[in-house]
């Protein structure tokens, strides 16, 4: 009898001991938890999105002995894109970070068939999900799909303001001395027109403030990397006196990078800060500055509110503007670091935060109409190259 109950204290103890390994971090490593990141459009060296997310998520597991690898889909296609989430989940990977608003049909058919597994997206939006959950969904906010589509309780989405991202870097680039600027954009999806349209409105008011006129070409390349033919079409702008070109896309920075490098031109980077990878590329001082979103700070809080402090809420979170005072914590900037401009200054540069903190300055996040500019801002939107 003794025996017995000695036998059921043991299995008991040992059993709390395996439940205690799950739960909490033992020794330095924290158990229970394994990333994976499944890449979007290119991979994790197009020295942009695909890139900062990776870092984030590897620079954070390393420095919390947390296991991580990432996938590249065998194509860019819904189904690989499911195939690969599939494949991390199957290898005991229970944590699966992913960017771009491509990802939202994979989320509809994995998250709710892994209540188990979380799942951390970014730049993906509520119409990206409703397109994706509805056959039929037009992004109209007045559909009833709108208040009828419920997350899934293991999903979180981050979504940035760019259209403050875009405004800070036009209005920048004019007050730089830039009076003929170009925006190629890459596909026409919502994030990237928030950008656009907010460097019109940046640009614009730059302008009403120096009292000068600006041009601005404006076009989407249709997709996100460069190629002959959007560097042809970049040749006839730099040609025609274009002096610098926000080349808001992933890796179609390439082609507007090549094109300004024939002429001594200058480009704006996009998400991170490009100028590393574009001017070691294409020459010192190609790049102006760069309109960032904390892609990198959103992957690291993410992974620390739930691995580190067991906290994950189902929600889609727009982030942007925190602080006036830090300009560094905000998820929308410009890069501070090693500054180039020499007319337009960090010191003013953070007066303009403020301002827009401080709704001093309101720019608008809407996509439906073109931005409405003053008589000082001439905006050429041309049909899209593919």
């Amino acid at each position: 009898m003794k025996t017995r109950i000695l036998a059921i204290i043991l299995a008991l103890v040992t059993l709390f001991a395996l439940a205690a390994c799950t739960t909490q971090p033992t020794g330095d490593k924290e158990e229970g938890y394994k990333v994976a990141m499944v890449t979007d459009y290119g991979d994790i060296t197009d020295q942009s999105f695909n890139q900062a997310t990776y870092e984030g998520c590897k620079d954070w597991c390393e420095a919390n002995k947390v296991d991580f690898k990432y996938y590249k889909p065998a194509t860019n296609s819904d189904d690989d894109r499911v195939a690969s989430i599939k494949e991390a989940i199957a290898a005991g990977y229970n944590v699966i970070v992913m960017p771009g608003y491509a990802f939202a049909p994979a989320i509809e058919a994995t998250a709710s068939k892994y209540p188990d597994v979380y799942f951390i997206a970014l730049d993906v939006a509520l119409g990206d999900l409703l397109d994706a959950h509805f056959p039929d969904y037009d992004y109209n906010p007045d559909n009833e799909a709108w208040s009828s589509y419920k997350l899934p309780s293991n999903v979180y989405c981050a979504v940035y303001q760019e259209e403050i991202a875009g405004f800070l870097a036009g209005y920048a680039a004019v007050k730089e001395g830039y009076t003929k600027l170009g925006f190629l954009g890459g596909m026409s999806v919502p994030a990237v027109v928030r950008y656009g349209y907010g460097f019109v409105q940046g640009a614009d008011l730059a302008a009403k403030e120096a009292d000068v006129s600006i041009s601005i070409n404006y076009v989407y390349g249709g997709q996100f990397f460069g190629d002959s033919d959007i560097t042809a079409k970049m040749d006839t702008w730099y040609s025609a006196g274009t002096e610098v070109v926000f080349a808001c896309g992933g890796g179609i920075f390439t082609s507007a990078a090549e094109a300004a490098k024939k002429v001594n031109a200058k480009v704006i980077g996009v998400d991170v800060d490009q100028r590393p990878s574009i001017d070691g590329q294409y020459g010192e001082g190609m790049t102006v500055t760069s309109a960032m979103k904390g892609l990198y700070a959103t992957v690291q809080t993410s992974l620390s509110n739930l691995i580190l402090n067991g906290k994950f809420e189902s929600k889609i979170e727009t982030l942007g503007l925190v602080s006036k005072d830090n300009v560094a914590l905000n998820y929308v900037q410009l890069p501070t670091e090693g500054w180039a401009m020499k007319t337009f200054t960090v010191e003013q540069y953070k007066e303009l935060v403020a301002k827009i903190f401080d709704k001093e300055i309101t720019v608008s996040a809407s996509i439906a109409d073109h931005p409405t500019v003053s008589e000082k801002t001439t905006v050429d939107y041309q049909a899209d190259i593919k």
